[in-house]
């Protein structure tokens, strides 16, 4: 097994994401790439702490490459929004990618290259950070879209297009049973 950390904007988005694709045996949500040790999510949310909202992903590489892990993260939120998704601002909902142990700056810089390329016009804002502190979220941050979610008005309207995109995009990576 081999882990990706990413940030694409509210964690309880990218991890509804990140369950459905084949290969991922595990998605947790947490903070990273800040200065404050052990932050709380209110403290993330107010912007002070520097971190991001971001999931630590689990993946096989036999069945999931690193490559593709990191296209379709570039590819189901929009990496060209500079310190925000949608309505949620702040440098919290940065769009970022972590290097660690099996994550480094080339794999990281040619997944940003890959999207541009296929974006001609646009071009990402996606930060490469780290190595960096990882902090899991609050239990009631993880696995979100799968209890709370489906009663929160913000998760209705921002995942399921979110879930469509990655059944559009990235068909033949979507897991059978999602």
């Amino acid at each position: 097994m081999q882990q990706a950390i990413v940030a694409g904007g509210c964690f309880w988005c990218t991890e509804a994401v990140f369950r459905d694709v084949m290969g991922v045996n595990d998605v947790e949500s947490g903070y990273i790439g800040g200065t404050k040790p052990n932050p709380t999510y209110k403290e993330v949310c107010s912007g002070d702490t520097g971190h991001a909202e971001a999931i630590r992903v689990t993946f096989d590489p036999a069945v999931l490459s690193l490559a593709d892990l990191l296209d379709v993260f570039m590819g189901t939120h929009d990496p060209t929004q500079l310190n925000r998704q949608g309505n949620d601002i702040g440098t919290q909902y940065r769009s970022a990618i972590f290097l660690s142990g099996d994550l480094d700056r080339a794999a990281a810089g040619a997944a940003i290259a890959r999207w541009n390329a296929e974006h001609p016009g646009q071009s990402a804002v996606t930060t490469i950070e780290g190595p960096a502190e990882w902090y899991d979220a609050e239990d009631c941050h993880q696995e979100y879209w799968e209890g709370e979610g489906q009663r929160n008005p913000y998760c209705l309207a921002v995942i399921p297009p979110k879930l469509q995109k990655l059944r559009k995009s990235f068909a033949a990576k979507v897991k059978s049973d999602s």
